[in-house]
């Protein structure tokens, strides 16, 4: 039985979206709501804070520096170094509803990142991929909550979270062409275990997959549907998880306090925290994008 420790106690609001930068060896996390990025190293364990001046659904490393990251706004470049934002492209301008969630890299460096209605109901969220060469596509529509994201090896199959379907979709996945088609439900989430988010794979093909409002992380096998184990945490919403570290065998899953009220928290202390497991098995690596 996997436990997860408590590595920064950031209280965050909805913390999402972690991406393991391998060059730097540091992690890139989010606060949603309150419009932060993180990036903890963890060999000193300071997680320094990035404010920005709208709503950040993803952040995701660039080849060649900085982030590229998924706004309130649309797609935008961020360097580090000076704060600089660099718009590229806002796909949703006409829906000024909706906001980002959930954005990953494929193994071409395409970023893939998806929306949703900002009060969390309907069906208005799309699923689009920013090409390297900068321009956009619309590849779903008509999502509730667009969220987790994960390529197989093979990199013939992607997997993806809409979550109030509480399933999990696989596609077959073309990386020459950045296509996606034949969809179908490879897993369904358990009534009564919460709602999956976040997602990630591990090298053997297995999702690890964040149950907000369900207390854990779980293993399924997409092959059979069969979930095959779960780290338990000491907070309800669960919101992503990402493989780390030199061996990409350190999980590293974020935490969210929106939607408890005080008796919760209370309950809950570290609420919106990041934790950490060591698992028995290595991650994929988080792909940069390369445009």
């Amino acid at each position: 039985m996997y436990k997860a420790e408590l590595i920064v106690d950031a209280k965050a609001t909805l913390g999402e979206g972690p991406a393991w930068d391998a060059k730097n060896q540091v992690l890139y996390w989010i606060d949603i709501k309150e419009r932060k990025i993180f990036i903890y190293n963890p060999e000193s364990g300071i997680n320094d804070t990035f404010e920005l001046q709208q709503s950040i659904g993803a952040a995701v490393p660039r080849n060649s520096g900085g982030l590229i990251v998924a706004l309130e706004n649309g797609f935008h470049f961020l360097d580090l170094q000076s704060g600089k934002l660099t718009v590229i492209a806002d796909p949703e301008q006409g829906l000024p509803d909706n906001r980002f969630n959930d954005g990953k890299c494929d193994a071409n460096g395409r970023f893939w990142a998806g929306t949703m209605a900002k009060d969390g109901t309907g069906t208005n969220g799309s699923l689009y991929c920013l090409n390297t060469d900068l321009t956009v596509q619309q590849m779903l529509k008509g999502l509730g909550i667009s969220n987790g994201m994960a390529w197989n090896k093979q990199n013939q199959t992607m997997y993806f979270i809409d979550t109030p379907t509480n399933q999990v979709a696989a596609f077959d996945f073309k990386l020459g062409e950045g296509t996606i088609s034949n969809k179908r439900f490879v897993v369904e989430f358990p009534e009564g275990e919460g709602f999956p988010d976040g997602m990630t794979i591990d090298e053997e093909g297995m999702l690890w997959i964040a149950h907000f409002a369900g207390s854990q992380v779980s293993r399924w096998n997409p092959q059979n549907g069969e979930k095959l184990e779960s780290v338990t945490l000491p907070v309800a919403n669960v919101t992503s998880c990402v493989f780390g570290g030199p061996d990409l065998d350190d999980l590293y899953i974020t935490t969210a306090r929106d939607g408890l009220d005080e008796q919760d928290l209370q309950k809950q202390p570290h609420a919106g925290g990041l934790f950490r497991v060591k698992t028995n098995t290595r991650g994929s690596e988080t792909y940069f994008f390369k445009g």
